[in-house]
């Protein structure tokens, strides 16, 4: 029996270079937790960094992620009064494609840009700039639409706002892919913002519907006047590009377990053999039912390796070797395994050589259930076995596989 754990990571990397261009990691985790067997998802393993660093009861509850990326916005002339500063983020879903190179085996992830903050850095005080007393009336008094707490429709209010008298955080929430503007009251010499906060959401492939190993795949946005990322025409950035590098660990578990004694199979009568020794009537069946238990993450599939047999069928031998009699396997999985229809599995026929195998997959993560082999002796050959050759003892090696390499 082949045992394989299973859990499933994303990953991506943060790094800048000459080609002024941003890459960052994103990592997500998958591993299957016995207490919770329903929940098929990623964990998001990113450390955030930013506005759910700061805010971390925010982004939970909202299903949000941040990162903070050294991507630089600033004005090259001055800001003049009643000009505005044009946030864009881009909020609409993107997809990519993750691919497994070992197995070309291909997932979408999909993500959006759910809210995006800064901190900006002024050449002058707020005081300098408006003539008032405090640092907070002064950066309520530079924009026309009051401070940069207070989000412009369509970005949305998130809380965030601390100041100096040169700089001010904020941070907004972005429901659609559209313009936020902020108006200057007043003719602003030169503004930076010195990093981006980004928030984000994933939308994950299902784990179990994946083989185990690595997934790989990146999504590109572009940064500046007409980008993905943009702060208007009066800004300019140092990296023109933001790549988001996923790689995906899928580690699945599958393990079986049988109780002690189970690796050995006698074959019997329905209430034993008394009947027949009393009345030498041929029974109808001649079985054993062995149960077992199995963990499962990932698809398996299920084939036969008997000592003796044909491409379709396993075979018992009498100890003079001159009698055979077909042995029937089949499988019953316990709930939460289907085939690949979606059925339950009940006594699904089982059969030599891995060319017929048969596939099985979780419908969520099942921790030790049980599930039965049947072993039959084929209903033709049981009157040979108990009066042709009466008196020999009919035996085979047969191995079950349970295998997570499809």
């Amino acid at each position: 029996m082949k045992k394989i754990p299973c859990w499933l990571g994303l990953l991506a990397v943060l790094g800048m270079s000459a080609a002024q261009a941003a890459n960052q990691e994103i990592r997500a985790l998958f591993q299957p937790d016995p207490s919770m067997p329903w929940k098929n998802t990623f964990i998001n393993k990113t450390p955030n960094s930013g506005y759910c660093a700061s805010h971390p009861d925010q982004c939970s509850a909202n299903n949000m992620f941040s990162i903070q990326v050294p991507i630089r916005f600033s004005s090259v002339t001055p800001i003049l009064q009643f000009s505005s500063i044009r946030v864009k983020a881009p909020a609409n879903w993107r997809r990519l494609t993750v691919t497994n190179p070992q197995t070309q085996e291909t997932k979408t992830v999909e993500v959006r840009i759910t809210g995006l903050g800064s901190t900006y850095s002024l050449s002058r005080s707020v005081m300098d700039l408006t003539g008032e007393s405090n640092p907070l009336e002064g950066h309520r008094k530079l924009w026309t639409n009051n401070s940069w707490v207070y989000a412009p429709a369509p970005c949305l209010y998130s809380g965030v706002g601390y100041l100096t008298p040169t700089t001010y955080q904020f941070f907004w929430k972005t429901p659609q892919e559209a313009e936020c503007m902020k108006f200057a009251a007043f003719t602003i010499p030169g503004i930076q913002f010195e990093y981006l906060d980004i928030a984000y959401e994933l939308r994950t492939p299902d784990p179990l519907e994946m083989s185990s190993g690595l997934y790989t795949g990146s999504l590109t946005y572009s940064i500046g006047h007409g980008g993905d990322f943009s702060m208007g025409t009066s800004l300019v950035v140092d990296d023109y590009s933001l790549t988001l590098d996923f790689v995906l660990d899928v580690q699945h578990t599958l393990k079986v377990d049988l109780p002690p004694g189970g690796n050995r199979i006698a074959l019997e009568p329905e209430g034993g053999w008394q009947p027949w020794l009393n009345t030498r009537r041929i029974p109808e069946r001649l079985f054993r039912d062995q149960t077992f238990h199995i963990t499962a993450s990932s698809r398996f599939k299920m084939f036969l390796e008997c000592g003796g047999g044909t491409v379709t069928d396993c075979f018992l031998f009498n100890e003079g070797n001159t009698t055979t009699a077909r042995l029937l396997i089949s499988v019953s999985l316990p709930a939460g395994l289907s085939d690949t229809s979606g059925r339950p599995v009940k006594r699904q026929r089982l059969r030599p050589l891995e060319s017929n195998a048969v596939i099985f997959q979780p419908g969520m993560y099942v921790d030790r259930q049980q599930g039965t082999l049947h072993f039959d002796v084929d209903k033709d050959a049981i009157k040979n076995m108990l009066t042709l050759d009466r008196g020999n003892k009919y035996s085979q090696t047969v191995v079950v596989i349970f295998d997570s390499e499809i």
